[in-house]
């Protein structure tokens, strides 16, 4: 292994970094968290408020209450017609802000046109934020803040990083996108001092000139942009960790539904060169659900910790 902790390309298929079972495992400490704080006659509690009937939603929304249910958190799940007045969904958050039972709240994107969604987002109170998104705790993550509530997809893909051996301390980190949810708190994080950060972080973007020579230079390579297959082996620095955020519908025919899901990386071509890397679907996915359920048992903590 060279100093820089790279394989070097030896030709032979990257290992699979299985987001499911991080997540199980991480999943399994909320559980034993929560039921010891069962035993101290105390419930942890999660509010959803889904807005509309988007499919895609409306199951993610699901998986994240059974998770939460599973997990032994109390979860109340919100439903919310499309046509739901701002005025009256900022109401509703802050009545979830002063309910003694709901410690995170979490209100699913994206919104419907008549709703302005940053006055929502900074509606709910920082200490039940629990996906980071309260310019507060944006600002306080950028800060460094190690107390902060991070922003659970990319809290999940540090942790994924973590514990499959990747310490990110000392290495060049590449973050390919820089959208609010994914790229710049992922940044954030990496540079933050610490466990999962000190890094040497680039993060490049769609006007970034010759994004195949600033992705080669990672020795952790995260993409995070939206579009199915835009990262390709040649792109990648030989013995690489690439982490691929990205689920995209793919037309395909000989699949049951007519699609498949896919990443932003080109999965065959990258795993030839690469050392370890994400799949998709099975891959950072699963991490985003058990952060969520990691930060709403942390909040809950720290609102009982207050009441002393």
């Amino acid at each position: 292994m060279t100093a820089s902790g790279l394989r070097g390309g030896t030709g032979m298929a990257a290992k699979l970094i299985l987001g499911t079972e991080v997540a199980r495992r991480i999943r399994d400490e909320v559980a034993t968290r929560v039921g010891a704080m069962k035993e101290k006659g105390r419930i942890p509690g999660l509010a959803t408020v889904l807005v509309g009937t988007d499919p895609a939603s409306k199951a993610y929304v699901g998986m994240k209450n059974r998770a939460a249910t599973e997990a032994g958190i109390r979860s109340r799940q919100i439903d919310l017609p499309a046509s739901i007045p701002h005025a009256e969904l900022l109401g509703l958050v802050s009545g979830l802000n002063a309910d003694p039972e709901v410690h995170g709240i979490l209100v699913q994107l994206p919104l419907p046109s008549q709703v302005r969604t940053q006055e929502i987002l900074e509606g709910i109170h920082p200490s039940k934020d629990v996906d980071c998104f309260h310019p507060l705790n944006v600002g306080r993550l950028n800060t460094g803040d190690a107390h902060v509530l991070a922003p659970c997809t990319p809290l999940g893909i540090l942790e994924l990083l973590l514990r499959s051996g990747h310490d990110p301390r000392g290495r060049h980190v590449v973050v390919v996108g820089r959208s609010n949810l994914v790229g710049k708190p992922m940044a954030a994080l990496l540079l933050r001092r610490g466990r999962g950060g000190d890094a040497t972080v680039t993060v490049a973007h769609s006007q970034t000139p010759d994004l195949a020579a600033v992705t080669r230079l990672g020795e952790i390579l995260i993409v995070a942009v939206g579009r199915a297959g835009v990262v390709t082996r040649d792109m990648v620095r030989p013995g690489a960790v690439v982490i691929d955020v990205g689920v995209n519908r793919v037309d395909d025919p000989t699949a049951e539904r007519g699609y498949r899901l896919t990443g932003d990386v080109d999965f065959e071509g990258v795993r030839e060169v690469a050392s370890a890397i994400t799949p998709v679907p099975g891959g950072v996915g699963p991490m985003t659900i058990a952060m969520l359920l990691s930060n709403t048992v942390e909040a809950a903590s720290r609102s009982w910790e207050e009441e002393r």
